[in-house]
């Protein structure tokens, strides 16, 4: 087994499309970025990425790479997928925790798990997202952004 852990967090901004997990959540503000700046699928990347022993999501996919200027982060967590395969990895789990003071995503966090366990070609049951604010503290809190924790397992799968 391998485990890897994230932190992402972005700026909210106007003029920009709110992007978590893939769905386009409607709210005022989105999040500012090279990519779609999908926060969730950023912090999953880089958890799995770090369970692989592979670097982080800036050293593969950074903001000087003109492919990733407004890519869709679960076409970035695909390719990511095929290094793991590659590499004889498999997903076992992925657990995240968003925080955000707003908007509330209680309804959309089914989706968001669905659209990652289909880039990451597993059982939705291997993901598990979950949501808190930050209970009004700190930007987060004044809601000037939005952070999301991650952590993956993965596994080299028995060859027998």
């Amino acid at each position: 087994m391998r485990v890897g852990l994230s932190f992402d967090m972005h700026r909210l901004v106007e003029g920009r499309r709110l992007i978590l997990g893939g769905v386009d959540i409607p709210f005022p503000k989105g999040l500012d970025g090279h990519s779609d700046a999908d926060v969730l699928t950023h912090s999953i990347i880089d958890a799995l990425l770090g369970a692989a022993g592979e670097g982080d999501i800036g050293q593969r996919f950074g903001v000087e790479d003109p492919r990733c200027l407004g890519i869709s982060s679960l076409a970035l967590l695909k390719e990511v997928s095929g290094l793991l395969r590659s590499k004889g990895l498999a997903v076992e789990n992925v657990d995240a925790t968003l925080v955000a003071q707003e908007p509330r995503l209680a309804h959309y966090l089914e989706v968001m798990e669905k659209n990652i366990a289909l880039a990451l070609g597993v059982d939705s049951g291997r993901v598990n997202v979950k949501a808190t604010t930050a209970k009004a503290l700190g930007p987060i809190g004044a809601g000037e952004g939005i952070a999301c924790h991650a952590i993956a397992c993965l596994s080299f799968p028995s060859t027998l």
